[in-house]
C-alpha cells in the first residue's frame, strides 16, 4: 500500500502542475484510504505535501513568466491568516465531520472543473483588493480546516477578479496554494502526529509529478484533462460518502454520477443536452448545427 500511495502521489503532482489545483482533492483520500492515516493526520500531511509541491510548481511557472507576484502576495497574505485559523479550529471538529465536509468540497470542485474556466482577454487596470482579501481569507479557512488547497477557487478568482490570463492565473494560484497550505499545516502542528518518513516519500513523488505537469501544460488540452479529472473527483467523493456516511448514500451518489456522465456523453451526439447549462459548453452536435 505504501508503494501504491507513492505511485498515486505522482498523479497529485501532475494535477497541480497542469491545473494549478486539484492536488489536495486527491491527496486527502489517498492518505486516508490508501495509506491508512487518520482523518486529521491525512489532512495535515496533505497540507505539507501540497504546499511543497505547489511551491516548486510555482517556481517552474515563474521561470516561464506565468506568475504575477504582486497579486499572488495580496491573495496569499489574506489566505495564510484564514488557513492558520482553520488549522487551529480543526482540532475541535471530529475527523468524520471534516471528511464529509471534504467530500462536499470535492463535489463543488468537480462541478467547477466540468464547467470549465474562461480566460480573460485583458487584465484589469485596478486590482479589487477588498474582494481578493475577503475571498483569500475564505479560501484559506477552507484550506486549514479540510486540507483543500482551494485551487479550484483561486484560479477562477485570479482570472476574473484580477484579470489574469489562464496560464498566469494557474502559476499564481500555485504560489497562493503554497502559502495557504504551509499556514494551515502550522495550525495543525501540535494536535496531530505526522509520519515524517511517509510524508517525505509522498512529497518527493508529488514533486516529481509536479515537474512533469508543468512541462505538460503546453502539450495537453486543459479542457480535456479538466473534464476527465472532474468526473474522477466526483467518483472519489462517492467513496468518501460511502465510508463516512453510509454505503447506501455513497452508492446513490455514485449512481447519480454515472447517470450524469452518461447524459454528458450523449450530449456529444445530440443538440439538446440537459447538462449544457451545468458545463457551460456547446456539444459537438450543437456546434455542427
Amino acid at each position: 500500500m505504501i508503494a501504491l500511495t507513492i505511485a498515486l502521489a505522482v498523479l497529485v503532482g501532475i494535477s497541480l502542475g497542469l491545473l494549478g489545483g486539484g492536488g489536495s482533492i486527491l491527496t486527502v483520500p489517498l492518505l486516508a484510504y490508501v495509506a491508512g492515516m487518520e482523518a486529521k493526520e491525512a489532512i495535515a500531511t496533505s497540507l505539507l505535501v501540497v504546499g511543497v509541491t505547489s511551491a516548486v510548481g510555482a517556481i517552474s511557472h515563474a521561470r516561464a513568466g506565468r506568475v504575477r507576484w504582486g497579486t499572488g502576495l495580496v491573495f496569499g497574505a489574506a489566505g495564510t491568516a484564514g488557513a492558520y485559523a482553520g488549522g487551529l479550529l480543526s482540532r475541535f471538529i471530529p475527523g468524520t465531520v471534516l471528511l464529509i465536509g471534504f467530500a462536499l468540497i470535492m463535489i463543488v470542485a468537480a462541478v467547477a472543473m466540468l464547467r470549465g474556466r474562461r480566460d480573460v482577454a485583458a487584465a484589469r487596470r485596478s486590482l479589487p483588493v477588498i474582494k481578493i482579501l475577503v475571498l483569500g481569507v475564505a479560501v484559506g479557512m477552507v484550506t486549514g480546516l479540510m486540507g483543500a488547497g482551494g485551487g479550484f477557487l483561486v484560479v477562477p478568482a485570479l482570472a476574473i477578479l484580477a484579470g489574469l490570463p489562464m496560464p498566469t492565473a494557474i502559476g499564481t494560484a500555485l504560489m497562493v496554494i503554497a502559502m495557504n497550505s504551509f499556514a494551515g499545516f502550522a495550525g495543525h502542528l501540535g494536535s496531530v502526529d505526522i509520519d515524517w518518513a511517509l510524508t517525505a516519500a509522498v512529497t518527493a513523488a508529488a514533486l516529481a509529478g509536479g515537474l512533469i505537469g508543468a512541462r505538460l501544460t503546453a502539450l495537453i488540452s486543459p479542457d480535456t484533462l479538466r473534464t476527465a479529472f472532474g468526473w474522477s473527483v466526483l467518483a472519489m467523493s462517492s467513496v468518501i460518502i460511502a465510508q463516512e456516511v453510509h454505503p447506501a448514500v455513497g452508492a446513490a451518489a455514485a449512481t447519480l454520477t454515472a447517470v450524469a456522465g452518461g447524459i454528458t456523453l450523449a450530449c456529444t451526439r445530440y443538440a439538446r443536452c440537459p447538462l449544457r447549462r451545468l458545463t457551460g459548453r456547446q456539444t459537438l452536435a450543437a456546434v455542427a448545427t
